[in-house]
């Protein structure tokens, strides 16, 4: 039975409107390779969760009125007491939950998760596991909700560039990252603070020779060969999760571990936001008290 009260969207694809003055040409000359996109960390935004934060991540070269490509927020709520009919766990019952928003991708999503946004589930469970001390809380459970409300895609592209799906790597690693502060935030205890980070190897045009970049402007690039996505803890030197897609050269042994190393480089520019921002906010309770 259909929901007579909520206004569903249209099943297909949405085009933005097209203006006189067409975009202008895009460029990745502005960004360096060896550095990542600037990322706004907020932690605090959910008064009724236990712990949120709002993450956003700057888009290199924007012409549209909008200067972010990714906008991410995620709620805990937790740890909080197991049903009676659950069975006995001696550690924490982590669930996480990644939805992309309908309006968060060129393609119009649907209110049911789909086999991406469960992958993308996984992943972040995977990566979050390895940081919290699960012992702490014998029979409890958590729940992590990440909502997606802007995917990192280019809106403007034609719709013959779908990027294959690349743009996901970047969702997962921004959803790492705010997940960790939010689960900070939260006051649950972490052996270190779990960021997220992406490399990719891409070719700028079509006659460069391919080339190691950090978190990659899918839009950006003529072609992407291959990119690698890694859940890091600085201060421990572990890795908790990696997500490795597309085919590298055969001749070059050693580029697939240089693709890691330049991935655990962004893992650290990205701690250093999620140290800031949870720095800001403790002075901010402490200012208030």
């Amino acid at each position: 039975m259909a929901d007579r009260r909520r206004i569903n969207g249209p099943v297909g694809a949405t085009l933005p409107p097209i203006y006189d003055s067409p975009p202008g040409s895009r460029s990745s000359a502005e960004k360096p390779d060896n550095a990542i996109r600037k990322i706004f960390l907020k932690t605090g935004v959910t008064p009724s969760a236990s712990g949120s934060a709002y993450l956003e991540l700057e888009k290199p070269n924007a012409t549209g009125p909008s200067n972010t490509s990714l906008k991410l927020t995620c709620t805990v709520h937790g740890p909080r007491a197991l049903p009676r009919s659950a069975p006995f766990s001696p550690h924490i019952i982590l669930t996480t939950h990644v939805k992309y928003a309908p309006f968060a991708t060129k393609q119009r999503r649907g209110y049911l998760r789909d086999s991406s946004e469960r992958d993308l589930g996984v992943h972040l469970e995977t990566a979050l596991r390895g940081a919290i001390i699960a012992d702490r809380w014998p029979k409890s459970g958590v729940d992590i909700i990440v909502t997606i409300i802007e995917g990192d895609q280019d809106r403007n592209a034609p719709e013959s560039q779908r990027g294959d799906g690349w743009y996901t790597m970047n969702v997962l690693s921004g959803c790492i990252t705010v997940a960790s502060a939010a689960i900070a935030d939260a006051g649950i205890d972490c052996v270190d603070t779990v960021a997220g980070g992406v490399a990719a190897l891409v070719a700028k045009t079509p006659k460069s020779p391919p080339s190691i970049v950090l978190d990659p402007a899918i839009a950006d690039y003529h072609k992407i060969y291959a990119a690698c996505c890694i859940a890091y803890l600085p201060t421990r030197d572990e890795v908790t999760n990696v997500w490795f897609k597309g085919q590298l050269p055969g001749a070059d042994v050693m580029l697939y571990n240089n693709l890691v190393e330049r991935c655990l480089v962004a893992c650290r520019d990205a701690n250093r936001v999620v140290v800031m921002a949870l720095k800001k906010t403790i002075n901010a309770e402490q200012e208030v008290s």
